[in-house]
């Protein structure tokens, strides 16, 4: 079965946030980490994955991203504090 994912990146300093939807989240977020991502978090050095949601439909996944996007930066400090709150970078502790 197929998972497709909503992201959130930040920087070393906490200061910008990405948020972002893929099909195959560890090898996204190794682009991201080499400058390959996009280049907005090339830019900013966003490159520590701090929130994940999983769907198995694309549809709600996208979905999800855009309510996300559309939402304030506090609701997206938010939903970052719920699940990570001490912003440890979920990559090292994600199982593939």
């Amino acid at each position: 079965m197929r998972q497709f994912f909503v992201y959130i990146l930040t920087n070393k300093q906490h200061t910008v946030l990405y948020t972002g939807v893929t099909g195959n989240l560890y090898e996204r977020v190794q682009q991201h980490q080499t400058g390959h991502g996009s280049k907005f978090t090339a830019r900013y050095n966003v490159n520590k994955l701090v929130y994940v949601e999983s769907f198995s439909d694309p549809y709600d996944a996208i979905s999800r991203e855009k309510q996300i996007k559309a939402g304030s930066r506090q609701d997206k400090l938010d939903l970052i504090h719920e699940v990570n709150p001490a912003w440890k970078d979920l990559l090292t502790d994600w199982i593939f």
